[in-house]
């Protein structure tokens, strides 16, 4: 068959985003604390063309479970939406007593909201960070602000009323994508780790990892034979590699373990996705117990503001921090990061600015 094939009828496809800013201030603050899942409720606003879709925030001035209860957390509910479910993403911040935003902080994807479902950031804010000297609290208030943009998709033909369609394909290829990992289907190599042999495909991983790339462009072994030996990684840390290079997920970050070995694999695979997944991870779950393994982290693999992070949770927590196993090693190991800490140390009252997200997501 020859000849152009004449248009009878057009499509159009437009990406809209709808966005809401939204600022409450809770007043007397310091008399609203309590246990740990106590939680403060805004009042209900919506978007003027979507009244019908009605959203609130929710903090939890300590924590909204155990992990968290040195934080405040900070959530954004859909109340309402009686069609579909909605795709959004989010930021928060904090104004403080000269009316700046501060604390900063920005969901990783875009996120599917269902009703009465909350999605947002347990470890908002170190409540250590709410006094005085930091000026979050003028006059024993705190004003949080939620910036809402909702994505959408209409179809329609030219001349008529768009109408509501798909909103986002690219979960549904995420999850096709990870069915072929999870099912082994049309696999064209081998992975061996530990002794177990992981089938995959060589298209995907030369794909998002120039290190996988640079494996099958050049007549090396790993080439020849379709087959790669993985061996310096832990299987379950592989496994959640693998599970994010086909779909972009990592879910289990939450592991301080799991996030470091996914730190080191990021690195040695050229995953820099991954790799803006574990810092964030890092930063997010700081602890006591933690901060001076995360400070040799950020140190050995030249990230800077996972370092800075770690330097000032260690300088707010200083006397907790220093009777930790983890920092008597430091003492001996790493002498010049004790000297960085006692500087940051030195330099304190700060102010304790959360991370802006790198293109995530985690998933919150």
């Amino acid at each position: 068959m020859s000849g152009d094939l004449e248009a009878k009828s057009w499509g159009s496809t437009q990406n809209r985003v709808q966005e809401f800013c939204y600022e409450w201030t809770i007043c007397n603050f310091s008399f609203c604390t309590g246990g740990i899942r106590k939680k403060i409720t805004s009042p209900v606003f919506s978007l003027k063309a979507k009244k019908e879709m009605a959203w609130c925030l929710r903090v939890y001035p300590n924590g909204v479970d155990e992990e968290s209860r040195d934080y405040l957390s900070a959530f954004l509910v859909l109340l309402s939406c009686p069609d579909r479910p909605v795709w959004a993403n989010f930021e928060f911040w904090v104004r403080n007593s000269q009316g700046e935003k501060v604390q900063t902080v920005k969901s990783h994807w875009i996120l599917r909201f269902l009703q009465c479902q909350q999605k947002g950031f347990p470890r908002f804010l170190l409540r250590d960070l709410l006094s005085d000297e930091h000026g979050l609290l003028p006059e024993d208030q705190l004003t949080l602000g939620c910036n809402l943009s909702i994505e959408g998709a209409v179809f329609g033909v030219l001349g008529e009323d768009m109408t509501p369609a798909i909103k986002d394909v690219r979960p549904m290829l995420t999850d096709d994508l990870g069915e072929l990992w999870e099912n082994s289907l049309f696999t064209d190599c081998s992975l061996l780790v530990a002794g177990q042999g992981f089938q995959a495909h060589k298209a995907i991983l030369a794909a998002h990892s120039p290190v996988f790339k640079a494996m099958f462009e050049h007549e090396i072994e790993e080439s020849l034979t379709n087959t790669i030996g993985i061996l310096d990684l832990d299987s379950q840390v592989f496994k959640e590699m693998m599970g994010f290079i086909y779909t972009g997920k990592a879910p289990h970050l939450d592991s301080h373990s799991m996030a470091t070995g996914m730190l080191a694999a990021a690195e040695k695979y050229g995953l820099e996705g991954l790799k803006a997944l574990c810092e964030l991870a890092l930063c997010r779950n700081l602890s006591v117990r933690n901060a001076a393994h995360t400070l040799i982290l950020a140190d050995l693999h030249g990230i800077e503001q996972l370092k800075t992070r770690a330097l000032d949770f260690i300088a707010l927590h200083a006397s907790e921090v220093s009777e930790t196993s983890g920092w008597k090693s430091i003492e001996e190991s790493h002498p010049y990061l004790v000297a960085e800490a006692f500087h940051c140390l030195a330099s304190a009252p700060f102010p304790f600015v959360e991370p802006k997200v790198i293109s995530g997501s985690t998933q919150l």
